[in-house]
């Protein structure tokens, strides 16, 4: 104590105000602070500062110059909707901040000049005095000097429910001195965090004392904040998306000129000339990306929602169809999050199950009063002093949740499967008392007694660590016969403990025996004597062993299908866990995250959070894509693993609950929050997994992989169609023939391209391999996509262009006019035609795809036939022939098509 009072220049008194005034100017006030952000009109204007947006913007303001309102509306609406979008993700961060901030504690008791106060949390600084108690929220980290039976609940900080003992303890460490003054190096290391109370941590038993050695910004919960107020990084479709908004744009500019200039130098209406290169120009870009964009995400999102995935970000649907390593927790996510009594080992069935029931502390929280109903009412409702009110604990327990010590439950569940309640069906057991378990005896024993109609007879049930339970029996129940233990059966105990031991499972022993009245009231009486602790050992010697429990937490059983499915779709599966390595190899060797292989050399694909640390950036970018476990990793280290995972250009989904685990989910690609945790958590996460399940997150990415593939079917679709425009109206400018199109037909093509057809694409079905693939890592379109689509381009162009001249050479009464139409009709069923080329391979239909070409071919033909929209769209009628002639070139796409992915693939 004397050594960490003398590093922190304090004393077990506490500061002096003086001293304290003097400290909290130097180190500054404990509290969490927000960095200065954007105003909410700043945020939002900053959405429209985007290369795709901004073309958009532009097309919007010519669609509207050259009298086409109608496609500038839409526009403007597509842009509106984007950025609302964008600026509720943003300001969701904010939301993230107020809920830390949210959890600090508000006042401390402090020990300064030798008397204690309450002060608010705020005004504590560095060497202060910090008195703990049950029931306490810890207002800064502390390092403890003095601890009585302290637990702590860090389910906040870590995700991990289980209670943590704390201690005061330093005879046994190393390098003390060396430690304290440089305890942010060490921080890490298990003994000395036995020693540190984190901030915002909550105190469950027992009390303490500390020495604070970190406020605000500086603690664990500050650290936390201030990587959580860091910017989101684009996704991967965000970055692909600007990349070829970019693009388009610069393409749609070069067209219009080359189109202007081609018509000025042949003499051509130069107003029908700019016209026609700004109505290309307009058709060119894309606009109607983002609206599909946003209903395929949004669609998605809906799905997804429905099999408890809540997306908060529209682009992360995206993302997890695209990722390459997912970094997921073990406990509750892989498994089940329940242990529970997986192998035993019993010489007698009925008294094993007895002890398993009867020595317990699991209770019964009642969900309509909100009561606990322990056990000890369970197993006593002989004092009920009628049948009716035994009737009402019956359907108060169908209406409770067990609670308690995992242990406990797991021990009383397996009691309750395997006729517990037959075997004392008079409910004759009465709980007298107890012998607490504690981390030195590594037992717990419970005394009852026995009414019956003779006599009342008193049993000592006891539970615990195996070796030591054998050790303090001299006696076996085998099948009701009660013997000396011999040799031979001890060494059969103790092999089976062994064995169950190397399968990771926590082995409980069970034994008890009957005492008298005598041996009860001395530990009645003698709760306030200095000689209760010899009084204890004594009565548990001479035990009767029964058996041997093995448990552990299951994996979950649809967890192994779905690793099977992520390794087959080209994703790694990595578990992150803070339990021991031997029980993380074990339940990643039985799910299916380490193969046969790699338990051979699992040092090459199981690393320990002690053995990270101990790696520098280069030594570990060298392994990181062979690791497959992590163990005794805390939630810090998570961020590190993300980087150097990024590093190598993978995209990666990182699983969460904790607020430690913050940091990492706001640094990964797609951060995926458990429902079970904590609300900053699901704040800074970009997914919500209700069910907390990991089969959850794998059908998601099933449904982000069709949303991209549907993304590209758009893109395939209009791109053909832009190439197709684009050469028929240049060339055609090259050739001594008219235009083929007017301008408002090039924008009729244009509400095609982006229209019902277009958007329809969006909603197909997933392919039947779509999860047997691995994941995309390139461009939105590849070399082969574009060589595809320019074939496309190239046959609607020479289809359209001969029919065109064909049409000119015929002398039609219409004129021009005739092979104007006809070009124009056959353009637009090349592209009803094409929509059918980017189907998805799947069984399921997509309906809305064929009812929206059916209507747009509906459309064309009122274009054509009716006399208000001829004068419009500057058409003719056409005959049956004609149409014959106009469907069989048309449908030649289809042909070219598979022609070409022959050829390609």
């Amino acid at each position: 104590m004397e050594e960490i009072l003398k590093t922190y220049n304090t004393t077990i008194e506490g500061l002096t105000n003086h001293e304290a005034k003097e400290r909290l100017e130097k180190y500054g006030p404990n509290k969490i602070q927000e960095q200065e952000s954007d105003g909410l009109l700043k945020l939002f204007l900053s959405q429209f500062a985007d290369a795709l947006i901004f073309l958009l913007i532009i097309a919007a303001i010519i669609s509207y110059l050259i009298g086409n309102h109608l496609d500038a509306v839409v526009i403007v609406i597509v842009v509106i909707i984007n950025s609302i979008i964008g600026f509720i993700q943003e300001y969701r961060a904010e939301n993230a901040m107020q809920e830390l901030k949210s959890l600090v504690s508000k006042e401390a008791h402090v020990r300064r000049e030798g008397k204690t106060k309450i002060i608010p949390a705020e005004k504590l600084t560095i060497g202060d005095i910090v008195l703990i108690e049950e029931g306490n929220k810890v207002p800064a980290d502390l390092l403890l000097v003095e601890s009585y039976d302290l637990t702590i609940d860090e389910s906040l900080l870590t995700g991990e429910s289980e209670e943590v003992r704390k201690n005061a303890d330093y005879s046994n460490m190393g390098n003390l001195e060396e430690k304290i003054r440089n305890i942010s190096s060490h921080y890490q290391e298990e003994e000395l965090r036995e020693k540190i109370v984190s901030m915002n941590s909550n105190v469950l038993s027992g009390r303490g004392t500390g020495v604070v050695i970190a406020v605000g910004m500086d603690t664990t919960i500050g650290k936390i904040a201030t990587m959580i107020q860091e910017e989101d990084e684009e996704t991967p479709l965000a970055k692909k998306v600007d990349k070829l908004g970019k693009r388009i744009g610069a393409l749609s500019i070069a067209v219009c000129i080359g189109v202007f200039f081609i018509d000025f130098f042949q003499d051509y209406n130069i107003i029908e000339g700019f016209m026609t290169a700004v109505s290309l120009a307009v058709a060119a870009i894309p606009e109607g990306l983002p609206a599909v964009l946003t209903l395929t995400l949004a669609l998605g999102m809906q799905k997804m929602a429905k099999s408890n995935a809540i997306v908060k970000k529209l682009s992360s649907v995206e993302t997890l169809g695209s990722c390459t390593f997912i970094c997921t927790d073990k406990t509750g996510t892989l498994t089940e999050n329940r242990m529970t009594v997986r192998e035993d080992f019993l010489l007698d069935n009925d008294k094993s199950v007895l002890i398993s029931g009867l020595c317990n502390n699991a209770k019964y929280e009642t969900v309509d009063e909100g009561e606990y109903e322990s056990l000890e009412k369970d197993n006593n409702r002989a004092r009920n002093s009628s049948e009716e009110d035994s009737k009402k604990t019956e359907n108060s327990k169908e209406e409770s949740q067990l609670i308690g010590n995992p242990t406990d439950i797991a021990a009383y569940n397996f009691a309750k499967g395997h006729g517990f309640d037959k075997l004392d069906p008079e409910h004759s057991y009465t709980r007298l008392d107890e012998i607490p378990f504690d981390s030195n005896r590594k037992r717990m024993s419970v005394i009852y007694k026995k009414e019956t109609q003779n006599e009342t007879e008193y049993y000592i049930f006891t539970k615990g660590a195996p070796e030591l339970i054998l050790n303090l029996s001299d006696r076996i129940e085998k099948d009701g016969n009660i013997k000396e233990i011999d040799s031979e059966t001890i060494s059969k105990i103790n092999r089976k403990i062994d064995e169950m031991t190397n399968k990771t499972l926590r082995v409980i022993g069970l034994s008890y025996k009957q005492i008298d009245e005598e041996d009860y009231n001395k530990i009645k009486n003698s709760h306030n004597d200095n000689k209760i602790h010899d009084i204890q050992e004594e009565l548990e010697r001479n035990l009767i062993f029964t058996g041997l429990l093995g448990i552990m937490d299951p994996p979950r059983a649809e967890a192994i299908d779905a690793v099977a499915s992520c390794q087959k779709a080209g994703i790694e599966v990595v578990m992150i866990t803070g339990d021991h390595k031997d029980t993380a190899t074990a339940i990643a060797r039985e799910i299916g995250i380490l193969s046969k292989e790699d338990c051979e050399s699992l040092s090459k694909h199981v690393l320990t959070g002690e053995e990270l640390d101990r790696l520098n950036d280069d030594e570990y970018r060298n392994i990181v894509e062979e690791i497959k476990v992590y163990a005794r990793v805390y939630p810090e280290q998570k961020r590190r693993i993300i980087d150097i995972l990024q590093s190598k250009d993978h995209i990666v989904s990182m699983t969460g609950d904790g607020v430690n685990d913050a940091p990492a989910l706001k640094k990964a690609a797609i951060g995926v929050a458990m429902g079970s945790g904590t609300e900053v958590t699901k704040e800074s996460a970009d997914m919500i997994i209700q069910d907390d399940n990991f089969a959850t997150i794998v059908s998601s990415i099933k449904e982000g992989r069709t949303i991209y593939d549907n993304l590209k079917r758009f893109l395939k679709f209009q791109l053909s169609t832009n190439i197709g425009a684009i050469l028929t109206i240049t060339i055609g400018s090259l050739l001594p023939i008219p235009t083929p199109f007017t301008p408002i037909q090039l924008l009729w093509i244009n509400i095609i391209m982006d229209g019902p057809p277009a958007q329809s694409l969006g909603l197909e079905a997933s392919e039947d391999n779509i999860m047997e693939r691995p994941p995309e890592r390139g461009e939105l379109l590849d070399k082969k996509t574009l060589i595809k689509i320019t074939i496309s381009g190239i046959v609607m162009t020479i289809g359209t262009l001969s029919l065109f001249i064909y049409e000119l050479g015929l002398n039609s009464p219409y004129g021009k006019t005739k092979a104007i139409t006809m070009a124009f009709t056959v353009f637009v069923l090349y592209q009803l035609f094409n929509a059918l080329n980017y189907r998805s391979k799947s069984n399921v239909k997509n309906k809305m795809l064929i009812f929206s070409l059916i209507g747009t071919f509906i459309l064309q033909v009122l274009v054509i036939y009716v006399p208000y929209l001829q004068i419009i769209f500057k058409t003719c009628p056409i005959e049956p022939f004609d149409w014959i002639l106009v469907i069989i070139l048309s449908a030649i796409i289809l042909v070219t098509d598979k022609i070409a992915n022959r050829l390609i693939n």
